[in-house]
């Protein structure tokens, strides 16, 4: 689709592909956030949760802030998943705008 397009319309497009190969997702996964033992409803909120391991957080952004790597590193400590996606659109070849994250060690 090339950069330009908002982050709702990559993501639309993903789900599209990932449908139509057969690939289990799940599209704005809230994000259990457990403070004092109790659970807070306004957590977050992960773009999209591929076969229940991979999180894809997809942007379309100028630059990718180092919040955004927080907000990744976060997701994956909260949820357990093994790796994150990070892809912003926002670029003019796609292989630049691919960065993976592994969950860190405890």
């Amino acid at each position: 689709m090339g950069p330009g397009l908002l982050e709702s319309a990559y993501e639309s497009c993903m789900a599209h592909e990932l449908a139509a190969a057969g690939i289990e997702f799940r599209r704005q996964v809230p994000v259990p956030l457990i403070y004092k033992g109790t659970q807070i409803d306004r957590g977050f909120r992960m773009d999209m949760l591929v076969e229940n391991d991979l999180i894809v957080e997809i942007k379309s952004v100028e630059s990718v802030h180092p919040v955004c790597v927080a907000q990744i590193i976060t997701y994956l400590k909260l949820t357990g998943a093994s790796q994150c996606l990070l892809l912003n659109f926002k670029v003019m070849r796609m292989t630049d705008g691919i960065r993976s994250f592994l969950r860190p060690r405890e």
